[in-house]
């Protein structure tokens, strides 16, 4: 069945898309917005020969989109939705056995290709959005290029966009590239500035004002989430003409509500569209002049260092800028209003949500196809998932039973997958008893959606207060809601609950008020790292399962409860902040996960006393549930001695001068002779070889200030062999015998020649500086006076005798007469006394 597209600027290169596909299995096509790509492309190759009557899938980012460009295709061939085009999404489907044509989102994709590895029926896939790089669609993409490089090498595979680095996806699909020029009219963009005190809002509402003014038609305006849209619409429907509709785009809107968006205004009426960006492709809206930009999107960004998972508002790529103003030209000349500075530089194109994602969904997805390994490279990606997000996901997964100790996917795991929620909260359903699974269901919708609790009730850490909002507005009918509640929002969520509660095969929903710990203890399937338990000396503190600290902010309503299962949290550097949790029954725990409890026995350094204490404890995860003092073990002493030491430094030790002076010596000699192979006896290396060194010193102590200065200098001399300490004593020695027959202490330092200290008169007779080291390294000799005053420091003692002691020994000769001060220090007898009275 052939369709005949209507004038888009994609219909000149409708032929040459059929050719190349007949002739290269992949494609990557290139084409601006209000191109036709995703309404002319798929039915212009319906009849392809190659397709032999098969299906084509298209894939489309966002629910809207998809059910958007079903109805467009199917009113182009005069048909229902659910005929030859068919749309599947999220809870919701609307296909035959005749649909040759299917609109899928991401999720859907990746479990057809899960299901049906060889893709039976189906003969082409087309990425529709790539640009947007949804962690599922990389997914899918990847998946479809191993079907096709293995089971499936007739399939087809086209990746369309708007703004894509094309040549660079060409490249990782090994394919051609098309491009199209589109058809869109000029676009003047303006950089109204904000005014000194200006709210966003404020700002946005003036910017629409001036919009309406110098444009006809409606206008479009960006916003990053719901919440802004209805700021903006409570600030504009006080500001602007009753004659100007207020419309909200945005992905939880009822269906009746996006179709009113999406469709053409009333004759004679002007409409401002207030829309995520979820306008930013795809979508169609007629009659748009002119758009307003905030230059913000709300995105998933992972936090590893907490865990979770939160939307953050972010500022957009200049790509999805470019996009955005392009809705201002699809019909005639418009404005674009950015309202950011023109100086402000964007990032070129959106960054991969791969890259920055919580990569649980997609280890589970990959264990599910065979992968297991740290590194996915059986799959061509066109980014990579980063390994250590990856292996922090299949840690996760273990957790919630869905991997085996060798990371293949459980029973339980395919389960997971196949209910579709992520694995947290599928981990929960799948684990909770019967008489629970209806507010199982609520549990899944709440927690996948924005709160709807509004005023000062949105400021609660109890989120059990959701749960009644919803049971209350439900058992009403509708009819009202709980005080502090969103009413809209209330509605979108309880869409959501009924489409988990027909996954789950239920026909009730729950009602009333669950008991006060059914809600934390379903969770704590979903959240078994997240369990939380109250310190005793502070009830506002808890520790988590994880090992983590978390704290409830002063006005808590959970004050009082020991346990808790947390579910959202925002990372702090000391103990992060809890922003919704839940109650639990302890017994939940002991019925549960009877793996996680253990008893350990556990010693701790105690810095007052300086010794090791020893604790038997009965943990939970990290969690210390009690703790009881024992009698500390000789042997079970040593581990906490040492890590003591490592903890506090070397300092701690009781160092000699002996001592000190023996690993001075041993690092000056194995810097000056390394072919000696002496030990490296810096507070780096010794800190980290105490077991070899150390150890055997501390054995059968139970606190530092049993070892003793000896001890310490005796462990240190144990580190060289016999040959190695002849060898010290030779070439580093501690002392060294001058002419006058008396020792002297050489002192080392750290990479400087050792110093000697001596009375002149002392080295009468010597002619060269004594040397150290094999010879390598001379001596600095600090002579002295009869006094033990400094004379002269030098490493050239003849240049001394020669050129400096004849001035020496006519300065000094009054001062000291009772000391020898001979015309030629060579021949004289060395001396460290004064001359005998009478001489």
């Amino acid at each position: 069945m052939t369709a005949t597209p209507a004038d888009f600027p994609i219909t000149p290169l409708l032929p040459d898309i059929r050719a190349s596909l007949a002739a290269h299995p992949r494609l990557v096509l290139e084409a601006p917005p209000g191109a036709g790509k995703t309404t002319q492309v798929p039915l212009a190759l319906l009849d392809a020969p190659w397709l032999e009557g098969r299906k084509i899938l298209m894939l489309e980012p966002r629910r809207i989109a998809a059910r958007a460009a079903a109805q467009f295709m199917a009113q182009q061939l005069g048909e229902p939705v659910g005929q030859t085009v068919g749309y599947s999404i999220r809870f919701e489907s609307r296909t035959s056995a005749a649909t040759r044509i299917e609109v899928v989102t991401e999720g859907i994709l990746t479990r057809l290709i899960q299901d049906d590895p060889e893709l039976a029926g189906i003969g082409a896939i087309l990425f529709d959005e790539f640009h947007e790089r949804h962690l599922a669609g990389d997914l899918g993409a990847a998946l479809a290029l191993d079907v096709q490089g293995t089971l499936r090498p007739d399939l087809r595979l086209v990746v369309m966009s708007a703004t894509l680095d094309g040549e660079r996806v060409a490249q990782w699909l090994d394919a051609p590239r098309i491009s199209s020029p589109g058809r869109s009219f000029r676009v003047r963009i303006e950089h109204p500035p904000a005014r000194a005190q200006e709210t966003l809002e404020q700002h946005l509402a003036r910017t629409v004002r001036q919009a309406l003014a110098e444009n006809d038609g409606d206008v479009l305006v960006f916003l990053p989430g719901r919440r802004e849209i209805a700021r903006a619409q409570t600030v504009l429907g006080h500001t602007l003409d009753e004659a100007i509709e207020l419309v909200p785009l945005h992905g939880e809107l009822s269906l009746a509500e996006q179709q009113l968006a999406l469709g053409a205004a009333e004759p004679g009426t002007r409409r401002v569209v207030l829309a995520t960006n979820v306008a930013e492709s795809s979508v169609t809206l007629p009659g748009i002049r002119a758009v307003v930009d905030s230059g913000l999107a709300r995105e998933p960004r992972f936090d590893p260092n907490s865990g979770f998972t939160r939307l953050e508002t972010v500022a957009i790529s200049q790509a999805s800028a470019d996009q955005r103003a392009g809705r201002a030209g699809r019909v005639a000349e418009g404005t674009a209003y950015r309202l950011w500075p023109q100086s402000r530089r964007l990032e070129p194109s959106r960054t991969a949500e791969i890259a920055q994602a919580e990569l649980s969904a997609l280890a589970l997805e990959l264990a599910a196809w065979g992968i297991t390994a740290g590194s996915c490279s059986d799959l061509t990606w066109l980014d990579p998932p980063p390994p250590g997000a990856l292996a922090q996901g299949r840690e996760l997964l273990t957790a919630l039973g869905a991997l085996d100790a060798d990371g293949r996917i459980t029973a339980l795991g395919r389960r997971m997958l196949a209910l579709g929620a992520t694995p947290r909260l599928a981990a929960a359903a799948l684990r909770a008893p019967e008489e629970r699974r209806a507010l199982v269901a609520d549990l899944l919708a709440l927690t996948e959606a924005r709160s709807p609790l509004r005023g000062e009730q949105a400021r609660t850490d109890d989120f059990r207060v959701r749960v009644g909002a919803l049971h209350v507005w439900r058992d009403r009918r509708g009819g009202g809601s709980h005080a502090g509640a969103d009413a809209g929002a209330l509605a979108a969520i309880e869409q959501a609950a009924k489409g988990w509660r027909r996954r789950l095969d239920l026909r009730t929903a729950a009602s009333g008020v669950p008991d006060s710990h059914a809600v934390g203890d379903l969770l704590v399937h979903a959240y078994p790292d997240r369990i939380a338990y109250r310190d005793a000396g502070n009830p506002l503190r808890y520790t988590l399962a994880n090992g983590r600290g978390v704290r409830l902010h002063e006005q808590t309503a959970l004050l009082g409860e020991p346990w808790l299962v947390v579910l959202d949290l925002r990372h702090e550097a000391r103990d992060s902040l809890v922003l919704a949790a839940a109650p639990l029954d302890p017994r939940t725990l002991e019925a549960e996960f009877p793996q996680r409890f253990a008893r350990a026995r556990v010693l701790r350094w105690n810095e007052a006393r300086g010794a090791v204490e020893a604790f038997e404890e009965r943990r939970f995860g990290a969690i210390v549930m009690e703790r009881r003092s024992v009698p500390v073990q000789p042997a079970d002493a040593l581990p906490a001695l040492l890590a003591a030491v490592r903890s506090r430094g070397l300092e701690v030790l009781p160092w000699s001068d002996a001592a000190r002076r023996l690993r001075l010596r041993i690092q000056a000699l194995r810097g000056w002779m390394p072919e000696l192979d002496l030990p490296d006896v810096s507070d780096a290396a010794l800190l980290a070889t105490l077991e070899d060194w150390l150890a055997p010193y501390l054995a059968g102590k139970r606190g530092l200030d049993a070892l003793g200065a000896d001890d310490l200098s005796q462990a240190l001399a144990a580190m060289l062999g016999y040959g190695q300490r002849q060898q010290l004593d030779t070439q580093a020695p501690d002392q060294w015998l001058a002419p006058s027959g008396q020792h002297r202490r050489l002192e080392y330092a750290p990479d400087e020649p050792p110093v000697l200290a001596v009375k002149l008169q002392e080295l009468f007779g010597l002619a060269d500086t004594p040397r150290v080291g094999g010879g390598r390294v001379p001596v600095t000799l600090h002579l002295l006076s009869p006094a033990g005053r400094p004379i002269q420091m030098t490493q050239d003692l003849k240049g001394f005798w020669e050129r400096t002691y004849p001035e020496v020994k006519k300065e000094l000769k009054g001062r000291y007469p009772r000391h020898p001060w001979p015309d030629d220090p060579w021949t004289a007898t060395p001396t460290h006394r004064a001359k005998p009275r009478g001489t």
